[in-house]
């Protein structure tokens, strides 16, 4: 076998072909590239290399800390607000435990929450569309914090959701305070409600979203000292936002302060009880319309009020909790409202009603400071007068007497008011208006100043009042009619319940405008009786003569007392000597699809007249008829209860 040998030299397996391209060489440009990105890879791995060893070796422990944190939720816990007290240290209003249902928008998946809502809803026994509607308004407002769906769960439902707490991602169950009345309905317009912030009020920075705040009443006007301080708490849940243990607080909530308040509950409940029973009175007596009204029960001495009643009323824990659309109808809903008669207006300080003749005391001081009439000058009583070319009737038509100041208020004789606002409107121009000046000093036409707000100050007709309000120049003119009207409490004249009492307290204390306060002082909770604010307005007093008021006092004891009194015959007989005026106020009412006037039935007075005057009460009813026959027998009961004595006999009498 022969071999062939290659030379050594030989480089080419076969010979070059001059068709095909010589062999790749490196040339400078090409390396220079390479080293170029060799050096840029190099970098990159470097950059990674030190940022990954930056969190794990410098950073480590604070992103370790900051995952554990990921697993704890702060939690804000209101503060239970401050007891409510009468003046006896008797509980109002106070607070109970309660469960309520929150959701935490970032546990819950979106794909998951038509499902969970639905869920529920069925739990809960809310549709699902006001609570889909509670999320949205809440999570707008605050997208990390959690929405409140429901308070006040039952304890079933809170078993219940515990029990299946994987079937209702981020839904937590926790503990609040919540209000109680354990004195039921009592007082409900007065003390207000509690309800959760309105986005208004949370624009105003004051308060944060899913607080409760008062919304009414005392609650409202007294909310800085009834809130307190909220906590902070921690919880730890897990991925799917159940809570894992008891929260942990970091921050203590402080507890809101105590008021103790100028009303007496015995006496408030005996007010409300009086009211129900003078409208029953008044339908007894043909006054079938009567449906509501409103008494007021104050000191005369300081301006304390004992209580305040008005009827239509609700019950204030319809409130609590998540309140039911159902049941806040009444309260919110005008339609409904005024088919139910407003139970949620305060009459009391917020109605507005013709005085008729409990208005003629005020007549009576401002002529005499006026010098149009003495206490003892006789003016003719008669059954009617005529004055430019218009006829003014007297309640009595038979009468025909001359009478004294005293005399005239006793027997509620209109003629002689009559006269005395004629003499009145024949006052020189220059003289202004000094009826009204003197009505103003005794705090008609303005708000009296009632420290839980919520008041309407009523409506002082004047000569510039009828100028700017009425569009026809006939209309516009001040006519002797009106100062005739003005003198008995009629036509345009308005005024409420608290008003008027808080004249016959001037009458009763010697002079002294009294500024009417619900609240006597704010104390710390737990220990009532240390005062830390005391709310005490000095009365102010009136430039009225003693002996004008003596008078006007005395025509208000023999009102009560003489057999030609008014109330007599409810008063006559009770152990307590009490003094006071019926009026009887037309004021005209929508019945159905017509307009008619009906009788407003007044009392107002004080008692006891021996020594110095411990109550004023005040009372209307509404359409209720003649105030010797509805409002006097409800007045009455009000003193009942206040001096623990009952009247031997009681004839109800129409009158004036």
């Amino acid at each position: 076998m022969t071999v062939t040998r290659i030379p050594a030299n030989r480089t080419r397996f076969m010979p070059r072909d001059p068709r095909v391209e010589g062999p790749y060489r490196m040339t400078p440009q090409i390396a220079l590239r390479i080293g170029v990105l060799g050096a840029v890879v190099l970098f990159a791995f470097a950059v990674l290399f030190f940022r990954l060893w930056a969190l794990q070796v410098l950073a480590g422990e604070r992103y370790l800390a900051a995952a554990q944190n990921n697993q704890l939720r702060t939690l804000r816990i209101e503060a239970p607000r401050g007891q409510i007290y009468d003046y006896r240290g008797r509980l109002i209003v106070g607070n109970q435990l309660a469960q309520v249902v929150r959701i935490w928008p970032a546990s819950v998946p979106r794909r998951a929450r038509p499902r969970v809502f639905r869920q529920l809803s069925r739990v809960l026994g809310v549709p699902v569309t006001e609570l889909q509607q509670t999320f949205r308004e809440q999570r707008r407002a605050d997208p990390l914090k959690p929405v409140t769906l429901a308070e006040g769960v039952p304890k079933d439902v809170v078993v219940y959701l515990r029990e299946r707490s994987r079937e209702f991602p981020g839904v937590t169950i926790e503990r609040t305070y919540v209000r109680s009345y354990p004195k039921g309905p009592l007082a409900a317009q007065l003390l207000g409600h509690v309800g959760a912030v309105t986005p208004e009020q949370v624009k105003g920075r004051r308060y944060r979203n899913g607080d409760h705040v008062g919304q009414s009443g005392i609650e409202a006007a007294y909310d800085r000292y009834l809130r307190g301080r909220a906590g902070l708490a921690q919880l730890r849940v897990d991925s799917l936002g159940r809570p894992r243990g008891r929260p942990r607080f970091s921050d203590y909530y402080t507890h809101g302060l105590a008021l103790r308040t100028t009303l007496d509950v015995k006496l408030q409940r005996a007010a409300e009880r009086a009211l129900e029973y003078g409208i029953r009175v008044a339908r007894d007596n043909k006054a079938w319309n009567a449906n509501g009204g409103a008494i007021v029960a104050l000191d005369p001495r300081t301006g304390a009020v004992r209580a305040l009643a008005s009827n239509p009323t609700f019950d204030p824990r319809v409130y609590v909790g998540k309140p039911k659309p159902r049941d806040l109808k009444p309260l919110l809903d005008q339609h409904v409202a005024e088919a139910e008669n407003y139970p949620g207006l305060n009459r009391a300080i917020a109605g507005r009603y013709p005085p008729g003749s409990t208005w003629k005391p005020v007549t009576a001081l401002a002529a005499m400071r006026e010098r149009l009439v003495s206490a003892y000058s006789p003016l003719a009583c008669t059954g009617s007068m005529e004055i430019d070319g218009t006829t003014f009737k007297n309640w009595n038509p038979y009468i025909n007497e001359s009478m004294t100041l005293p005399t005239a208020l006793a027997a509620s004789c209109d003629t002689y008011f009559y006269q005395l606002g004629l003499d009145f409107y024949r006052l020189p121009v220059q003289y202004g208006s000094p009826f009204q000046k003197w009505a103003a000093a005794f705090g008609f036409g303005k708000a009296a100043g009632l420290d839980v707000g919520g008041e309407d100050p009523g409506l002082l007709p004047t000569p510039q009042w009828r100028r700017k309000t009425f569009p026809s120049e006939i209309d516009k003119l001040w006519k002797s009619g009106d100062s005739v009207q003005l003198a008995i409490g009629q036509k345009d004249l308005l005024v409420t319940p608290l008003q008027m009492a808080r004249f016959y307290a001037l009458v009763a204390n010697g002079g002294r405008l009294v500024t009417p306060h619900v609240v006597s002082s704010v104390e710390q909770p737990g220990n009532r009786g240390a005062a830390l604010t005391v709310f005490a307005p000095a009365p102010k007093p009136v430039n009225v003569h003693p002996a004008e008021l003596r008078a006007v006092r005395e025509g208000l004891y023999l009102a009560t007392h003489a057999s030609y009194g008014t109330s007599s015959g409810v008063f006559g007989s009770f152990p307590v000597p009490i003094a006071g005026k019926t009026g009887t106020a037309e004021k005209s009412v929508d019945v159905g699809s017509y307009n008619t006037m009906m009788d407003q039935s007044w009392w107002c007075g004080y008692g006891p007249t021996e020594g110095t005057p411990e109550l004023v009460v005040c009372v209307v009813i509404e359409n209720g008829g003649h105030g010797g026959t509805a409002a006097a027998p409800a007045a009455l009961r009000v003193f009942e209860s206040y001096f623990g004595k009952r009247a031997t006999t009681t004839t109800y009498v129409p009158s004036d």
